[in-house]
């Protein structure tokens, strides 16, 4: 069952980030953007086929001048949406994407000016700021996200100081094992269980933590639904087997998405979902994040339970501090 949609709008980026790998291979910013007409139309099939999410993702996704198009697509045709971004073109787009986004990410990687745009290799801490003050005036609540590595990890008090300052949601998000990155260690993975437990407004997926304890993916007893539950597309127009980070192929969308969907290539891989010599150990959260969707094991059990919280905060308090918003401007 198809749930998600992460498609890359870009995979080029303004940021050279130390533990990702699209600003710092220079072929990436030498690739073409997604286009409008062929996002409307893959978007259009992939409802009908029942995703009800799509992650406008890169890259710096907002270096696709149609992104604001792309969101307010999606969201007419009743998707839910999301998008992260280091905030450095936020201004230009905020009043366009305002309420075309349900999930909206600003990306801190420390509470440090010094050390966030030393991650980063540009200077954007100050722009994450600034945009917050612009989303909110605009009735927008962003959440923080924050990549947790085994450098910053004890950062994490102050990150929910300053996510709970500006009444917003810290999202943290645990660096996977990827382009040559260990991972988490275990006493951050420790640090960050005991530190979580009954806070408010902040969101950490206890079954990440859980798969990570467990050494990840066993490819003898998979946990992971990439391709049953998830669609890759690329700024190309193709759909990425098994996923993005371990893609082994490409397939051009030259047909109707379900023709391919019911392909005996996309068939194979399904079958072998989880179960190749790269998918041992894996920890990469955009695949374990709809992999954990169902109440079915107890990972699952754990992200059930940490979804709930989340939705708490996002879709009832903020939903209110929304509505008193438009009162207060209409009034």
């Amino acid at each position: 069952m198809l749930l998600l949609c992460n498609y890359y709008v870009t995979y080029r980026c303004n940021a050279y980030c130390e533990f990702c790998h699209f600003g710092i291979h220079e072929n990436f910013n030498q690739t073409p953007f997604a286009k409008l007409d062929d996002f409307k139309s893959n978007v259009s099939q992939l409802v009908k086929l029942g995703v009800k999410f799509v992650d406008l993702t890169g890259g710096e996704p907002l270096l696709n001048k149609d992104i604001h198009h792309m969101a307010e697509f999606a969201r007419n045709l009743g998707m839910q949406t999301s998008i992260t971004t280091n905030t450095l073109l936020y201004p230009k787009f905020a009043e366009s994407l305002a309420d075309n986004v349900n999930l909206l990410h600003f990306s801190l990687d420390s509470p440090d000016e010094g050390e966030h745009n030393k991650i980063r290799k540009v200077d954007c801490y100050k722009s994450i700021f600034k945009s917050i003050e612009i989303a909110k005036s605009l009735g927008e609540f962003p959440d923080i996200i924050f990549t947790v590595t085994n450098d910053t990890y004890k950062k994490l008090p102050q990150m929910h100081k300053i996510a709970s300052k500006h009444g917003l949601v810290l999202l943290v998000n645990p660096v996977f094992s990827y382009f040559g990155n260990p991972g988490l260690c275990l006493e951050a993975i420790d640090f960050i269980e005991e530190y979580i437990e009954g806070k408010i407004n902040i969101y950490m997926n206890r079954g990440f933590l859980k798969l990570r304890r467990d050494g990840g993916n066993d490819i003898k007893n998979p946990l992971c639904k990439a391709v049953t539950r998830v669609i890759v597309i690329t700024p190309s127009n193709e759909i990425i087997l098994p996923c993005f980070h371990f893609g082994k192929e490409t397939i051009p969308i030259d047909r109707s998405i379900k023709e391919i969907r019911k392909s005996a290539k996309v068939k194979y891989y399904k079958q072998n979902e989880g179960r190749f010599d790269f998918c041992q150990g894996c920890t990469v959260n955009c695949y374990f994040e709809p992999s954990f969707a169902f109440p079915s094991n107890v990972h699952s059990l754990l992200s059930l339970d940490s979804k709930l919280k989340y939705g708490y905060n996002k879709l009832i308090k903020q939903k209110l501090q929304k509505k008193l918003f438009s009162r207060n401007i209409n009034s």
